[in-house]
C-alpha cells in the first residue's frame, strides 16, 4: 500500500519496473496502480516474424560453434 501524495515519483518508478501497488486513503484501499499491459502477439504477427528469420546452414552453424567451444570438455 502506498501514499501517492508523499511518494508519487517513487510509486511511478516502482510501477514502471513492473510492480503493482494498492492505493489507500486513511488506511483503506481505494485503488490499484499497475503497469500498462502490453498488447499480445497475434498468431499472424508471430508467423510474419518467423518468416523473416533467415535460414541457418546447419553445417556452417556447427562449424562456428566448434570454433568457439573447446571440444575437449
Amino acid at each position: 500500500m502506498c501514499d501517492l501524495r508523499d511518494a508519487g515519483d517513487e510509486v511511478l518508478s516502482r510501477v514502471a519496473r513492473g510492480e503493482s501497488l494498492k492505493v489507500t486513503r486513511d488506511g483503506e484501499p481505494v485503488g490499484e496502480v499497475h503497469p500498462v499491459s502490453r498488447p499480445r502477439l497475434t498468431r499472424d504477427a508471430l508467423l510474419s516474424r518467423w518468416r523473416a528469420v533467415p535460414a541457418v546452414d546447419p553445417t556452417a552453424f556447427r562449424s562456428d560453434v566448434d570454433d568457439l567451444l573447446d571440444g575437449s570438455l
